[in-house]
């Protein structure tokens, strides 16, 4: 029996499908993780580029957009664990460039900027709140690390009764081989992994 026909076998790949109101979340495309110097490579860039068409599409239908960075305080008061792995994300301080979103996606007035200290976008923030009060029940998730921060955001999108949508050209990893595992992973358990193309078509499907 193949793997895949293992998960088919156990009940696991349904699709969750878009409910009525999407929004986007752009996990941690910021300048120190698309440099591979800094804490990039793999497919990351591919991603950002790839991740423009999609916020354009979603601010051109009026989707609720936030964007999320990792950010400590200058002194690291506020680093636990998750930097006792990688102490060097304890740079990532407001002012660092590193930190600042890529200029490619750069914020417009009205759409969220959450700071975060821990993988996931929900963690520690108010990501959770503005998404209820804009009544969104389908969060569509690009950005970086696939195995890392987008993942974590997508089952705790989950966890949260949203419906998580992941469009498999606009996540990126430092290593292609934790991004692919991680895509399967997801469409198998938590996310409807789907091309950006596929994405694009279904925000435009849900203005009618």
């Amino acid at each position: 029996m193949s793997e895949i026909e293992v998960y088919r076998r156990q009940g696991l790949g349904s699709r969750v499908g878009f409910g009525k109101k999407a929004a986007l979340v752009i996990v941690d495309f910021t300048n120190g993780f698309n440099d591979p110097n800094v804490f990039g490579g793999g497919n990351i860039g591919e991603a950002v580029e790839h991740t423009r068409g999609l916020l354009e599409a979603a601010r051109r239908h009026g989707l609720p957009v936030a964007h999320t960075r990792v950010i400590y305080a200058d002194d690291a008061a506020n680093a636990g664990v998750f930097t006792m792995k990688s102490p060097r994300l304890k740079e990532l301080t407001k002012s660092n460039p590193m930190s600042q979103i890529v200029p490619a996606l750069t914020p417009r007035a009205g759409e969220l900027i959450v700071d975060k200290t821990e993988a996931s976008g929900f963690f520690g923030t108010g990501l959770a709140a503005w998404l209820a009060l804009r009544r969104v029940d389908t969060l569509v998730v690009a950005g970086c690390t696939t195995s890392g921060c987008v993942r974590a955001t997508v089952v705790d999108a989950c966890s949260h009764n949203l419906r998580p949508i992941v469009p498999r050209d606009c996540v990126g990893d430092r290593a292609l081989g934790p991004h692919e595992a991680s895509l399967f992973d997801m469409d198998q358990k938590y996310a409807d992994v789907m091309s950006s193309n596929e994405v694009l078509d279904a925000l435009a499907r849900l203005e009618h």
